[in-house]
């Protein structure tokens, strides 16, 4: 079976249909997406409490960066004990 692919307007928009008083069981039969799928989507673009309001995508985006920049430092550090050396 072939997976459908949404973007993330399409999403958004369900997402805030939904937020808007919308029950997922009506959004699921009038998008033809099924409900656990729209509850992911909730739970991804909600913003978590105490967190400046940033969802767990976001979350997820800004603790892969800080792992890439934690792994520039240290290749930096190495270099510079190699440069020092010399």
């Amino acid at each position: 079976m072939k997976q459908k692919r949404y973007n993330q307007e399409f999403k958004q928009t369900i997402v805030e249909l939904n937020r808007s008083g919308t029950s997922v069981s009506d959004l699921s039969r009038e998008y033809g997406v099924s409900e656990v799928t729209i509850y992911k989507w909730v739970k991804a673009l909600s913003p978590i409490e105490n967190n400046r309001g940033l969802t767990p995508n976001e979350i997820a985006e800004i603790q892969k960066e800080n792992l890439r920049l934690e792994q520039e430092v240290e290749i930096l550090k190495k270099a510079m004990t190699i440069f020092a050396r010399k």
